[in-house]
């Protein structure tokens, strides 16, 4: 059990506040950032001038709709991440959440109230993982992974076969396309509610990691958790709290994708943390913990999937491709990383 304590110390100093002109100015921090928009640009350009209407209102809208979900499980990831952790259980919360949402909501229960419960069955998850990482001293790699078989195994209890949302359901109404401009013959700028969701998440976020006491504790505790501590900031309910946020968004996603795609199953999400994690990775944020950006996440999560749209459009590249090449684009960030973390250590 661990004996540290949140109280901060009697003359504890106040952290000190960065703007975030100084955290934006080009430096090694933001510079796989500014590699991943540099990334994402160069294959706009690519796929506009190979395969064409690229750079139009309906790819950006298709993009923004077919991975909401994920946008909001890598903003979940940062905070984690930020920390110097990792949550592998965010594709088995989906499962189990999606599954017990489906059930309920074919029931008859209120949709909202199903909504409610999807959501605080990631919360539930992310407290366990918290607790089991902070108060037991679990590592976080295992602690998530034991959620994640925990989550698994739930779900394959509850049903081995696909459960189906009604298509009356009000549940379905947050995938509803709403029509933004009027574009010449398909070429529409769409949105529904789940984009809006999620783009509120990333301003949320972003006001946390950046205007909060809680998001500089986050910063502190990555770039020196001993230091974090001896300068009176609480980490112990930080660190909590990170998993916490993790998993109720990972709730909130179930809530995105099933709205969007009206079926639940116990293999749902497998492989989706790991999509997340490299969202963020790709988006500049240290698997050391104490550098990104939750909108590098953003931009990391757009990469993936404007990665999938230009494999599509091309034809001739299996689907198994798009593994192969998300994990050379992660290597190469990876690499990315260690060449920062090694710089700021000769300085």
């Amino acid at each position: 059990m661990s004996t540290l304590t949140d109280r901060p110390a009697p003359d504890a100093p106040v952290l000190p506040r960065r703007s975030l002109l100084s955290r934006l100015t080009p430096n090694l921090e933001t510079l796989p950032t500014l590699a991943a928009v540099v990334i994402f640009i160069g294959m706009v350009v690519y796929g506009e001038i190979a395969y064409g209407r690229i750079v139009q209102a309906s790819t950006i809208s298709n993009l923004l709709i077919n991975n909401a979900y994920l946008i909001i499980l890598a903003v979940g990831l940062t905070f984690v991440i930020l920390t110097g952790g990792v949550d592998l259980s965010v594709g088995a919360i989906i499962a189990i959440s999606s599954l017990i949402g489906v059930m309920l909501a074919n029931s008859g229960w209120n949709p909202i109230a199903v909504m409610v419960i999807m959501i605080l069955i990631g919360s539930a998850f992310g407290v366990f993982s918290g607790v089991l990482v902070q108060y037991f001293n679990v590592q976080p790699f295992i602690a998530t992974l034991a959620m994640m078989f925990l989550g698994r195994g739930l779900a394959s209890m509850l049903s081995t076969t696909p459960e189906r949302l009604a298509d009356d359901s009000p549940i379905r109404s947050l995938s509803t396309e709403w029509k933004v401009i009027d574009g010449p013959k398909i070429n529409d700028l769409i949105t529904t509610p789940n984009v809006l969701i999620a783009l509120l998440v990333v301003a949320a976020a972003f006001v946390v990691l950046h205007k909060t006491r809680l998001g500089r504790t986050v910063y502190a505790i990555g770039g020196s958790e001993q230091s974090a501590l001896l300068m009176g900031l609480p980490v112990v309910r930080t660190k909590l709290m990170v998993y916490i946020i993790s998993g109720t968004l990972a709730g909130l996603a179930a809530v995105v994708y099933t709205s969007k795609l009206g079926i639940a199953q116990n293999i749902t999400g497998v492989g989706w943390e790991l999509d997340a994690i490299a969202a963020v990775i790709i988006g500049g944020t240290l698997l050391t913990g104490g550098a990104g950006f939750v909108l590098g996440s953003v931009v990391g999560a757009l990469v993936l999937g404007l990665m999938n749209v230009l494999i599509t459009r091309d034809g001739s590249i299996p689907p198994e491709a798009t593994t192969i090449i998300t994990g050379g684009i992660l290597l190469v960030f990876v690499l990315l990383q260690r060449l920062v973390v090694s710089r700021k250590r000769k300085t």
